[in-house]
């Protein structure tokens, strides 16, 4: 719909993190209803990229957690699944999980980029609400109720447009009424955040990000918007990095990715036709695995995507493997050339998230 009705024409381009969240049943005594850990940075700060961790406690001695990792990152080494499971590893972390037991996994893409990326709102026949629009409060790690605020206001308008016979026109009231509610509001005080953390790295760019949100909570803000480049343009040819050598899981506290997809509940029908798709198979070849050594293959928190000897030419094949797919849309965003296009399944395929 963005494509269509052309709907960033007068915004900055949308940017993503990787959310990747587990669930674990943990022993009583280690359990403490209601406390909530924050993680800014490592390990990431080795991988010249940002992000940061959560472990909140909740009812019935379970503990969600889960480990986001921003997609403009440029080393296309990098593996965000690979760094949750070192994250794990951190004492303050390990402390909690070990005795306990994996319950669920799962991961989605993040909108992070806050006001200045949130696009026009209504079209013929619909309207974006939510996380669909990107009302996400970075700094604050929340956006349940900037998603839930927005609904309310787009069916006010959709109530007043029925009740005015109006049921075929665009809710152009609905896009005014939330730019000037309060969504608009908080979301420009934490709008140069992201865009300064992304551009000066998890240390200076806090500071200066908190600089900024003070001043805009003073009002004495400058009048700035800082701009944001699309999460591929920011990946860098492997020739100007050295791969990582992630550790092996220990199958207790961090684990292999398949064995993570299982616990993610995700089906598809086998006889479906995929759902991922490439448009020029030959650029995938020559460009996503000969410039950038296969990104795909560690982007993807589900393995879905590898890269194969064929036995018969012996050159590199592109296996897809769709069935595992938990529908994070990360391939759509963060391939080089933009080759990669993920659609919507046949009969509503995906995970089924337990309580996630």
């Amino acid at each position: 719909m963005k494509a269509k009705f052309d709907l960033e024409a007068d915004c900055q381009p949308q940017v993503y993190g990787l959310g990747i969240k587990e669930l674990w049943d943990i022993p009583a005594d280690k359990h403490v209803p209601g406390r909530v850990i924050h993680t800014q940075g490592w390990p990431l700060a080795e991988s010249d990229t940002w992000g940061g961790g959560f472990l909140y406690h909740q009812a019935n001695g379970q503990v969600a957690l889960g480990f986001v990792t921003a997609l403009d990152y440029k080393n296309p080494y990098v593996s965000p699944f690979q760094e949750f499971q070192r994250w794990k590893q951190h004492p303050a972390i390990r402390e909690y999980l070990e005795g306990g037991t994996r319950v669920a996994y799962g991961a989605r893409a993040i909108n992070e980029g806050g006001w200045q990326s949130v696009p026009k709102l209504a079209f013929p026949g619909g309207a974006l609400i939510g996380c669909a629009a990107g009302f996400v409060n970075v700094p604050r790690i929340k956006g349940s109720h900037t998603a839930m605020k927005s609904g309310m206001l787009a069916a006010e308008s959709a109530a007043a447009a029925i009740a005015a016979s109006h049921e075929k026109t665009e809710l152009a009231d609905y896009d005014a009424n939330l730019r000037d509610s309060w969504i608009a509001k908080e979301l420009k005080q934490v709008k140069n955040a992201q865009p300064l953390v992304a551009k000066f790295g998890g240390d200076v760019g806090t500071i200066l990000a908190g600089v900024d949100m003070w001043m805009r909570q003073l009002k004495i803000g400058l009048p700035l918007s800082m701009k944001h480049h699309r999460d591929y343009e920011e990946l860098q040819r492997a020739d100007l990095h050295q791969p990582i050598a992630y550790p092996k899981p220990d199958g207790e506290i961090s684990f292999d990715r398949l064995t993570s997809v299982a616990y993610s509940f995700t089906n598809h029908a086998e006889d479906q036709r995929n759902h991922l798709l490439v448009e020029d198979m030959e650029l995938q070849k020559r460009s996503e695995l000969g410039v950038y050594a296969g990104p795909s293959t560690r982007y993807c928190p589900a393995g879905v995507y590898e890269w194969v000897e064929n036995e018969d030419t012996g050159e590199p094949k592109f296996v897809i493997n769709s069935q595992n797919c938990v529908h994070c849309k990360t391939c759509d965003i963060k391939d080089p050339n933009q080759n990669i296009e993920w659609t919507t399944p046949e009969g509503g395929g995906g995970p089924n998230y337990p309580n996630m």
